[in-house]
């Protein structure tokens, strides 16, 4: 097996705490304007309409288009489902709340644990300056952005994570794939990549997140940061990273 050089990255989910970051912007947002909803019921129905968006551009129903556009479309869908009506300018505000997302507190270190000794990337569904903006606002440390705008497809597709080791000139052996969910390492496995699992058990709310993963992997770990350590990233190195 040849040895690991690039490391990339599920972001939602594995990277950020989308749900309690939604309902946070979404309160900010709708409560001064005299809504009243349950905010995390909404961050819910908005990521439920997640998967069958993307669906529709996997099947070649729908072109591809970057996931704010997709965002925009469910947004409105979740919006009509509640009678709530926002002027243009709150709407497109409230869609760039995927951009203000927050980490989980692991993983800002334990990306810059890790690159001492990887290249580093994000390989997420969301579009360049999704993830551009996520880095800026948690302290992430990529040497690209990967992932669906660049392969014009969305996972589990082959290609997004093909692409993903092809832009660092990598085989796909070479190259670790990281998420915190089973269905997404499945489909990077199937086309020859190394995979690790992050366990995220508070991601849908307390203890709804998966506890281990649902098939064989290479890694298993709690955190971003124990990752580091069973991949041999020294402790002097996690220290330094975190100062």
């Amino acid at each position: 097996m040849q040895p690991i050089k690039a490391i990339i990255f599920d972001v939602f989910g594995t990277l950020v705490d989308w749900r309690s970051s939604i309902a946070h912007e979404a309160q900010h947002l709708l409560q001064p304007l005299g809504l009243r909803v349950d905010w995390l019921a909404f961050a819910d129905a908005w990521r439920a309409q997640y998967q069958p968006a993307m669906e529709q551009v996997r099947s070649g129903q729908l072109a591809f288009c970057k996931l704010d556009a997709l965002h925009s479309r469910n947004l409105a869908l979740v919006l009509a489902d509640l009678g709530i009506t926002l002027d243009a300018a709150t709407f497109k505000q409230l869609n760039l709340a995927w951009h203000r997302l927050d980490a989980w507190p692991d993983a800002a270190p334990g990306l810059h644990a890790l690159r001492s000794n990887y290249r580093l990337a994000p390989c997420s569904n969301g579009n360049i300056s999704l993830m551009v903006d996520l880095a800026r606002r948690n302290g992430f440390a990529w040497d690209a952005i990967l992932g669906a705008e660049l392969a014009r497809d969305y996972k589990p597709k082959p290609e997004v994570y093909l692409n993903a080791a092809s832009a660092f000139d990598l085989e796909p052996s070479q190259t670790l794939m990281v998420a915190a969910h089973s269905s997404d390492l499945a489909a990077a496995c199937a086309v020859g990549l190394r995979t690790a699992f992050i366990a995220r058990p508070d991601e849908y709310g307390p203890n709804t997140g998966e506890l281990q993963p649902g098939l064989a992997v290479d890694y298993a770990a709690a955190s971003v940061l124990e990752l580091a350590r069973q991949l041999g990233v020294t402790s002097r190195q996690q220290e330094h990273s975190q100062q």
